[in-house]
């Protein structure tokens, strides 16, 4: 026999209140001086000063794909390419041990269909999560610094799992926060963009079911991103939206899935690769 006493019982409440509470975060722009010790800069090279009080995220002055508190110049064209797949590579693995499912979208998930790799003259990467997954990543992992060894670097190299406060407001209408939170290579600037999928509230409310969004106003039928597919990318297990063919094709057009000139490269077919055009 188990006997809650009136003090178990009240601490039993409060800890399911926790459990199902929804997470709010505090407003905490992570400014340079913050970061001291994590960042090897002293001068804040995002675009801070500049932006709405509103925008959480603070791209660069020089690029809009590198934050600036940790980054003051582009990397080399072999170099950025070389730190995206290891970036990626780090995404996936912090994910998988967190335990937060996660996919591929827009312009990685069309390099995937190409050659299961990143496109080249890509400058970021793109991934999503389910709203609970980013509420659990909210919760539990803001804020984070994850440090991975690295072949070729001594020290290994810290990335940080940032989340924007403002994710826990869903409307389009937010266009200053359509961005919920970023996986962030401390050393070079480079950034993964996470954006939570949400069911589409508006459209349901018009009797439609089944229908998913993002605050970038990127729409989807339920269907076409679920169940996920397992596949390859950069070498390493990934997730895919189950119908990725059609959802490319709404994206980007029919075109986009056949044309071998793009960006100054050409698609190799026989080294399945895209070559830089001289």
């Amino acid at each position: 026999m188990v006997i809650r006493t009136p003090l178990l019982l009240s601490l039993l409440v409060t800890l399911a209140a926790l459990v199902h509470a929804i997470p709010t975060l505090r407003r905490r722009d992570a400014d340079i001086e913050s970061l001291y010790g994590i960042t090897a800069l002293r001068r804040d090279h995002s675009g801070k000063r500049g932006d709405n009080k509103q925008k959480y995220f603070h791209e660069s002055t020089f690029h809009p794909h590198y934050d600036g508190r940790f980054a003051d110049k582009v990397l080399s064209y072999d170099d950025r390419r070389a730190n995206l797949v290891v970036m990626m590579k780090t995404y996936l693995s912090a994910m998988h041990e967190i335990g937060t499912e996660t996919w591929i979208m827009h312009g990685s998930l069309l390099g995937w269909w190409w050659n299961r790799k990143i496109m080249p003259w890509d400058s970021d990467v793109d991934v999503q999560v389910s709203e609970a997954g980013m509420d659990f990543l909210a919760a539990y992992h803001n804020m984070t610094i994850h440090h991975y060894q690295l072949p070729g670097e001594a020290k290994g190299r810290d990335y940080m799992l940032e989340i924007n406060p403002h994710y826990v407001n869903g409307s389009t209408a937010d266009k200053l926060n359509v961005i919920d939170a970023r996986w962030i290579d401390t050393h070079t600037g480079l950034f993964i963009d996470i954006t939570a999928l949400r069911r589409d509230k508006e459209a349901e409310a018009k009797g439609m079911k089944g229908v998913m969004m993002c605050k970038d106003k990127h729409r989807y039928e339920e269907a076409q991103i679920f169940p996920l597919r397992d596949s390859f990318f950069e070498g390493i297990p990934v997730k895919i939206p189950y119908a990725y063919a059609e959802l490319l094709e709404e994206e980007y057009g029919t075109k986009a899935l056949t044309r071998v000139n793009f960006e100054k490269h050409h698609f190799d077919e026989e080294k399945m690769e895209w070559i830089p055009l001289k």
